[in-house]
């Protein structure tokens, strides 16, 4: 089977290239890839090249298939899994497997022949053995793929955690129910999944205040989770445009009611919000210290005084687990929550390498990849512009428009269904 894919050989070094697959084991499943979105992970991973943790030092000689957000059919099912799987299911992949030979091995990072920027893949029986083939069952394939982004944000409230009591040293996992919670710099793609986590997820915080920066984000994030929705749901929403705030602090303790946070979470690596973040946690505050940095050497200051006597303490996740990603597509496929506000812009395979090695500089969400069609990125904003010469374009501006200028089930079967005209 001949695969046309994105591979990393070395910092930078990101090539688009057809080749052959070899054939399927018995312990391996050969699977197409419709849908992928770009995380700023591999951007890391094409600019550290063979430094990062989970790239093989060999990638220069054999390369690896970037992308980990992917979502697809499966085509061929070797011999040891016909009785779990078969030809024409939908699947999703958990990339971080925790595999015991390798734990930083992930697909996206760590393999030839397995990658969310590619046309088909080869399952190999690593993924298999650790249980990351996961069936998928719902309608759209980009929820699939974001499956992956959504099951970080439902780890990173699963792996908050408390005491259980003063004077007690066992300890509860989990935000606090009915506490308060703040996410800084919280309006980009994971900071909205995490606004919808927060207010439809199995546990609601009592206040949830949003910071940013952006006006603009903001205003869209503030059009997509209303406070009239929010205080449907049992919590109270205050976004906060910070640029403007001259004490960010004691407004953020103002809106706490004076007693400081139980949940912080924390979406930018910058040291100034971190030191934020610390400084408003309450008694037995947890702060998650949910973004990436791509410096390796990321330090921010920690209020130990506080540690000491107020019992703060700090959390975070590099990816989810397999149980945190079931979670994640079982919440989506019930509707309770829609990953679409993550998405900014849509693009084919032949844009996966511009965009990645970009990546920060592209304003927006998530970039999500169709594999198997040719198109340049797109944001869905330029849609309406776009349709006066194309009807590609046009079609898809009228079905966003329909769903509150979100990426939608509808709009993704139009495109996959019409990219040729485009």
């Amino acid at each position: 089977m001949k695969t046309k894919a994105v591979r990393l050989y070395g910092k930078n070094d990101l090539r688009l290239e057809a080749f052959e697959l070899p054939k399927i084991k018995d312990d391996e499943i050969l699977a197409k890839v419709i849908s992928d979105s770009i995380c700023m992970s591999s951007y890391k991973a094409a600019q550290q090249g063979a430094d990062h943790k989970r790239v093989p030092k060999d990638v220069a000689t054999n390369p690896i298939i970037i992308g980990h957000e992917f979502c697809g059919e499966l085509v061929e099912v070797g011999a040891k899994w016909e009785g779990q799987f078969k030809a024409g299911d939908k699947f999703a992949i958990q990339p971080a497997m925790n595999h015991p030979d390798n734990v930083y091995a992930a697909p996206g990072y760590s393999f030839p022949h397995i990658g969310g920027a590619a046309t088909y893949i080869v399952i190999p029986a690593k993924v298999m053995e650790r249980g990351c083939l996961l069936p998928y069952t719902g309608e759209a394939f980009y929820f699939g793929s974001l499956g992956e982004p959504m099951s970080c944000i439902v780890g990173g409230f699963n792996v908050n955690y408390h005491y259980v009591k003063p004077g007690s040293y066992e300890h509860a996992m989990g935000i606090v129910a009915g506490g308060n919670m703040a996410l800084l710099a919280g309006v980009g793609p994971m900071g909205l999944g995490a606004i919808d986590f927060a207010l439809h997820g199995p546990r609601q915080p009592g206040r949830l205040v949003v910071t940013d920066i952006d006006p603009a984000r903001l205003a869209r994030a503030a059009s997509i989770y209303t406070v009239e929705e929010a205080k449907r749901c049992g919590v109270e929403l205050v976004y906060l445009n910070t640029s403007g705030v001259a004490d960010v602090v004691a407004e953020l303790m103002k809106l706490s009611g004076g007693k400081g946070y139980n949940d912080v979470y924390v979406f930018a690596p910058v040291p100034a919000v971190v030191e934020q973040g610390d400084a408003i946690l309450g008694y037995d505050g947890c702060l998650n210290f949910f973004a990436g940095p791509t410096d390796p050497a990321f330090a921010a200051k920690f209020n130990f005084y506080n540690v000491h006597y107020n019992l703060t303490h700090v959390a975070g996740n590099s990816g989810g687990t397999t149980e945190d990603l079931i979670e994640a597509l079982e919440v989506m496929a019930a509707g309770k929550v829609n990953p679409s506000a993550m998405i900014t812009h849509v693009g084919g395979l032949d844009a996966v390498i511009d965009t990645t090695l970009h990546l920060p500089k592209i304003p927006g969400g998530k970039k999500l990849i169709y594999t198997q069609i040719s198109m340049p990125l797109t944001a869905i904003a330029d849609f309406e512009k776009l349709g006066a010469d194309n009807c590609v374009f046009a079609g898809l501006a009228k079905i966003v428009a329909a769903h509150n200028n979100l990426w939608c089930a509808e709009a993704e079967k139009f495109l996959l269904a019409n990219a040729a005209c485009i």
